[in-house]
């Protein structure tokens, strides 16, 4: 089948065309800065092909127009009509407790996915958006919804039941979710591929690094344990997002800074973190390179952000009663050795051992970067998030279990 992947943000609309029985993307591309100035579509054929289009795109429903009409572009495109798009795969961030798997998007999955924003309401509303757009569009080509939250369904009770009274789990859903799902899945799976091991038979530590970031416990191809919780905001440190705090801070803060609370959801989401501490950016490029120049807010920011990784990398060898792989992925855990270096450093004792040749200067590649008597694989996996989602929804539109 030919599928398109949409995922789709606030202020843009990232898209890929793929063959599944190839499983290669045919294109992929994005319209940036929906609505305001700026606005302009970066289109990119696998034959290296790139066009960039800078008319006025004010809505997402003219972002999908534009997307589909350089799809069949005839010296841009990669079909010679609409007719070709056999299917179109959506992701989704929050499935709450309404959906436990992928799903066809019909009108009573879209009265339900409207009941799931209050569980995210910054990604949730454009995401429904973009699988609006697409129906209105393509009226007779069947739509599917990913969740980043159903790879995660499977974790025990006490790994995603809150200290809080039972009851308000019960009456809104308040648990343990868990995102980056589709990440995960892809990149433990391929792990145990390029190991040549059955991925039943391993433990993994994944680790998806960006500016969101979340790590997983994979035992036996199920996820039993990860770090974000009943929003993207718990876990590790991130960009923007503070990650585990005690809620007393946030108390204090918001009483001295007469925050209400608004105020305190945009702060712990846009201004905590890697930009937080160090003052300067969430890019964490930029912030690498000042840390490297002597910069103490730069590198104190690293070494929070590694030392949690730390902490929960061992977290999970409890959990699990040990690992045999620990999977870098994402934009920061594919390209930065500092990261990876700094986060799995004096850990002998748990059998992890970097080899520094193999993971410096390493970006984006498949590649084992472990010593090679380390008991414990250390790897990079870059993910393809997209690819889950094409053949995610080639197996909903074809009924397969």
């Amino acid at each position: 089948m030919k599928i398109l992947t949409i995922n789709s943000g606030s202020s843009s609309v990232k898209y890929q065309f793929i063959n599944t029985q190839t499983k290669e993307a045919l294109c992929k591309g994005i319209v940036e800065r929906i609505g305001i100035d700026g606005t302009r579509l970066i289109h990119k054929r696998n034959d290296g092909l790139k066009k960039t289009i800078t008319d006025k795109i004010t809505d997402h429903e003219s972002a999908i127009e534009q997307i589909l009409k350089i799809l069949t572009d005839p010296e841009s495109g990669v079909i010679k009509s609409l007719a070709e798009i056999d299917a179109v795969g959506h992701r989704l961030v929050h499935a709450g407790d309404k959906f436990k798997q992928s799903v066809k998007i019909n009108d009573e999955v879209r009265k339900k996915l409207y009941e799931c924003i209050d569980y995210a309401p910054l990604h949730n509303p454009p995401n429904i958006k973009g699988i609006e757009a697409s129906i209105d569009k393509l009226p007779n080509i069947p739509n599917v919804g990913v969740f980043d939250t159903t790879f995660h369904v499977n974790m025990p009770d006490y790994a995603y039941i809150y200290g809080i009274p039972y009851s308000y789990y019960k009456k809104y859903g308040i648990r343990r979710y868990g995102f980056h799902g589709t990440s995960h899945y892809y990149v433990s799976n391929r792990a145990a591929e390029i190991l040549g091991k059955d991925i039943k038979d391993l433990k993994i530590i994944t680790c998806h690094l960006g500016n969101g970031s979340s790590i997983a416990a994979v035992k036996g191809g199920v996820s039993i344990d990860t770090s974000m919780g009943f929003t993207p905001l718990e876990g590790l440190l991130m960009g923007t997002r503070c990650g585990d705090i005690d809620p007393g801070v946030i108390y204090t803060i918001a009483r001295k800074e007469n925050m209400d609370i608004e105020d305190v959801n945009r702060f712990l989401n846009k201004e905590c973190g890697v930009k937080g501490i160090s003052e300067l950016s969430s890019d964490l490029r930029e912030v690498e390179d000042e840390a490297l120049a002597g910069n103490y807010q730069a590198m104190l920011s690293l070494k929070v952000l590694c030392y949690r990784l730390k902490k929960y990398i061992a977290a999970y060898f409890g959990v699990m009663n040990g690992a045999d792989a620990i999977v870098f992925t994402g934009g920061l855990g594919e390209n930065s050795d500092i990261v990876r270096r700094m986060a799995v450093s004096d850990m002998d004792a748990l059998g992890i051992k970097l080899d520094d040749s193999k993971n410096d200067g390493v970006r984006s590649s498949e590649v084992i970067i472990s010593a090679d008597d380390s008991p414990v694989k250390i790897m990079i996996v870059p993910t393809n998030e997209e690819l889950v989602i094409a053949m995610e929804t080639e197996r909903i539109v074809n009924g397969k279990e």
